[in-house]
């Protein structure tokens, strides 16, 4: 974890809130975005200092009902809600539950018989390092043109290919936004905490420089669970992907992620990739 992700996931939050989302006026010359410090006090119930100090890392133990107050106030989904609880408990508390164990690489056939079962839409299962374990024919086929399974490392990673492949920034529509959630990815758990997450951070740290470490001091460490992926695709063009990021058991700590396509045009598009006629893939709303 870094040194102040409590402040940090505060901040951010804050930030998100508009005033007319808590029933404040909104005014015309407000130059913070989301909520002033001030206003979270006043919801919360607490000072202004005390908000200050929180985010600043000075004050590192709130209180449960504080915790409770600064939810309520910054309106947190349940799960925001845990990782929330999560940051309080363990800051500077040296624990990791992972130990030193290695990166699990292998996967269980249960979940390679799932994969089976969700062909032909591109799904992959990752480890905590973002390493590509296992993944559908439909994936394959959608990344393979990308460059994604070209590299040296085995298997692929996906923080690496995010930074380091040349054309990245153009395959991703949304890049920034991809670049944040990878990161936010990697901060979730023990971070730099874990040796092998540790040793990953410090190579991308290196090799790509402020890209990647400016997003460690300012991403929080909570990537969100489904969205939409816009690919410029070589060979299918324009690709609207809805995915959804699948948390398997603790003992696996892997992640099977799902995409669908958000579109009629990308349903086609994927079809087309697969050589099948048109309605293997139903489009999702999104």
């Amino acid at each position: 974890m870094s040194d102040n992700e409590l402040g940090l996931f505060l901040r951010t939050r804050r930030e998100a809130v508009t005033p007319a989302q808590v029933g404040l006026p909104t005014g015309a010359r407000r130059r913070t975005p989301g909520l002033r410090r001030a206003e979270l006090a006043t919801l919360a119930g607490v000072s202004v200092e005390y908000v200050t100090r929180l985010e600043q890392g000075r004050d590192r133990r709130p209180s449960p009902p504080v915790l409770s107050a600064l939810a309520d106030a910054l309106r947190l989904s349940p799960a925001e809600r845990v990782h929330l609880h999560r940051l309080s408990k363990s800051v500077d508390s040296g624990f990791t539950c992972m130990g030193d164990a290695q990166p699990l690489r292998e996967v269980r056939p249960t979940v390679r018989a799932i994969l089976d079962r969700l062909e032909p839409a591109p799904a992959v299962v990752v480890n905590r390092l973002t390493e590509v374990l296992a993944h559908t024919d439909g994936y394959h086929r959608l990344m393979a043109p990308t460059g994604l399974f070209d590299g040296t490392h085995a298997p692929p990673n996906l923080a690496r290919f995010v930074f380091c492949r040349p054309g990245a920034r153009d395959l991703y529509a949304d890049w920034d936004h991809v670049a944040d959630e990878t990161v936010a990815t990697l901060k979730q758990g023990p971070f730099r905490a874990d040796a092998h997450i540790a040793a990953l951070a410090d190579e991308l740290t290196v090799t790509v420089g402020p890209a990647f470490a400016d997003r460690v001091d300012t991403v929080p460490s909570l990537a969100a669970a489904t969205g939409i992926t816009r690919l410029t695709h070589p060979e299918a063009g324009s690709l609207r992907l809805a995915y959804e990021s699948l948390e398997l058991s603790a003992d696996d700590d892997q992640r099977v992620i799902v995409y669908l396509p958000a579109d009629d045009a990308t349903a086609a598009a994927l079809d087309a990739l697969a050589g099948r006629r048109p309605g293997g893939l139903r489009a999702v709303s999104g």
